[in-house]
């Protein structure tokens, strides 16, 4: 095997363009060729596989080698990509859109994709500099493009990247599934079998696109919510977590009429080092102190944190029982409040609906029936979500929200904001707040409560055997609840999404679902439950999530 490991890595190194990880390699295959065992373990992780490429594009750490980030995959992703879209090109020249984060790496693996795209007889278009996620998803769309690629690890580590991709015409701007996933997949593998990745055609010939492109979506983006009367007197906090998201959305606020906010100065500008924080996820403990110490000084009303590529959201608000005084809303509160607004707004239009993942709060279901709208349980990811017949809004508990879908097919920290700017804007026009708009969404719609219980694992192996376990020996109780039904969605039955979950339904009216993290080693679990009052679904949450701690013990 340690033979078989050196020539790939001599392979490798014979296309790789990148003196860095060149150089990195070179290094590795001299110390392993001379039998040093920590070499040889790391080359052999670097090459007994290859970054997959699924539904999420591609996402990894950077390093040389065919299970890294780096310009030798990338350019075998894109060689792919092109040849993908030739085949199912109809007619003229297929058009691909290109955009990239401020991560390492992320412009020139944007610029190689260009390249690359361009040499294959594509239009290749490559945004003008470094901008959200969300400007890209609106660009395939804007420009009627054929695809989009995204370079961006969004909260990944520092030391990750990733290239996320999106399929225009009547995908209308939505991130790829299947079949195209495996399509694609098997495109970029005969690419990577002639090891030849120095060889493939490139060309500059590639378009750089306009400051137009930006200020059509900042136009389109400020018009999800115009400030209304008495908005100059909202008191804000807003950090970008060392990302792309603040060019952008104060050139919205402006746009829309907002104040501008206090700024995280510290997190403010794009830094590949994410040095302020220790993950750059806004869902993280500790990712916002810095954030909820400027609100202290500034005496605000609320906080928004963009994650780095601005594709998610984040709301705080002040909690005097929370430590440090505020408290960061989960995903789900955050999602009602939007989708409740959707709601008002799309009722009595003939098939409009609300949808969201099957491990987010079943709150929306309830708002959808209040208001006599459709409602669509999917997959987690946007890729499902996003295709939801009839969509209004979407979204998903890990900070995700589709607000504006006529615009942008996937999850939007900045349109989302603006939303969130305008129900605060509104509420204190009525000397209201955002707390107060939660209790009457608890009024109106029923109580809801959620949490979660994540198992972070060294060994992926762990949680394929938890899963195991518990298809095998099913529990009949959590906290000693009985419960009622229990689904294994890997059955796929007839109308309900499929996938690697299992879902227990308690005698209370609680809920129970169990997945593995599609972008982590995590095992995770989601806790729903729904009372008479706030504290009480509350109660029952924080009594599930010990007895899911129990019952992952044991099956462990």
């Amino acid at each position: 095997m340690n033979d078989e490991r050196l020539a790939e890595a001599r392979a490798w190194l014979r296309q790789d363009p990148d003196h860095e990880t060149r150089d990195e390699l070179a290094g590795l295959i001299t110390r392993a060729g001379g039998g040093d065992a920590a070499a040889l373990a790391d080359l052999d992780d670097r090459f007994r596989t290859r970054l997959a490429f699924g539904t999420a594009g591609l996402r990894g750490e950077l390093g040389a080698g065919s299970n890294r980030m780096n310009r030798v995959l990338v350019a075998q992703a894109a060689a792919g990509f092109a040849a993908y879209l030739r085949e199912k090109s109809t007619g003229g020249t297929p058009t691909v859109v290109i955009g990239y984060d401020g991560r390492r790496n992320s412009r020139v693996f944007a610029t190689d994709s260009a390249e690359l795209f361009a040499g294959a007889g594509l239009r290749a278009i490559l945004l003008p500099r470094l901008l959200p996620t969300p400007v890209l998803a609106y660009a395939v769309r804007h420009l009627g493009a054929d695809a989009g690629v995204m370079v961006t690890a969004s909260h990944n580590p520092p030391n990750d990247n990733g290239y996320k991709v999106y399929l225009g015409g009547r995908d209308q701007g939505s991130q790829i599934v299947a079949p195209a996933d495996a399509e694609i997949a098997a495109h970029i593998q005969r690419i990577a079998d002639a090891a030849d990745a120095a060889a493939l055609p490139r060309s500059t010939a590639y378009e750089t696109a306009g400051e137009d492109i930006v200020e059509a979506y900042v136009a389109a983006t400020a018009a999800v919510a115009p400030a209304p009367e008495g908005a100059s007197e909202l008191r804000w906090v807003y950090t970008a977590m060392h990302g792309v998201g603040w060019e952008t959305l104060s050139r919205i606020l402006h746009a829309a009429g907002y104040p501008q906010p206090a700024v995280v100065d510290e997190q403010l500008t794009p830094d590949a080092t994410f040095r302020t924080v220790s993950f750059p996820n806004p869902e993280e403990p500790g990712a916002m102190d810095l954030s909820f110490a400027t609100a202290r000084r500034a005496k605000a009303d609320f906080i928004l944190a963009n994650d780095p590529d601005a594709d998610r959201l984040a709301l705080a608000i002040p909690d005097a029982a929370a430590q440090g005084g505020w408290r960061r809303l989960t995903g789900n509160e955050v999602g009602l409040l939007l989708g409740a607004r959707a709601a008002r707004a799309a009722a009595g239009v003939p098939g409009a609906s609300l949808a969201c993942s099957l491990v987010s709060s079943p709150g929306l279901a309830a708002i959808a029936a209040h208001h006599g709208l459709d409602f669509h349980e999917t997959l987690t990811g946007f890729k499902w979500i996003s295709r939801a017949p009839g969509i209004a809004f979407g979204f998903e508990e890990a900070l995700g929200y589709l607000v504006n879908p006529e615009t942008v097919r996937d999850k939007d920290g900045i349109s989302a904001a603006i939303a969130i700017l305008g129900l605060a804007a509104e509420a204190h026009g009525r000397g209201a707040t955002l707390a107060d708009l939660l209790r009457e969404l608890g009024e109106t719609y029923g109580h809801f409560a959620s949490g979660q219980v994540s198992v972070r694992v060294e060994d992926l192996a762990v949680i394929g055997n938890v899963m195991l376990a518990l298809r095998t020996l099913p529990p009949t109780q959590i906290a000693g609840r009985s419960i009622a039904s229990a689904e294994d969605l890997l059955q796929g039955a007839p109308g309900q999404p499929s996938g690697d979950v299992l879902r227990y339904r308690l005698t209370d009216g609680s809920r129970v679902i169990v997945r593995p993290s599609g972008t982590e080693p995590k095992l995770k679990v989601y806790i729903d439950s729904r009372a008479e009052s706030a504290e009480g679904a509350l109660a029952a949450v924080a009594e599930l999530e010990a007895g899911v701690r129990a019952l992952l013990d044991e099956r462990s």
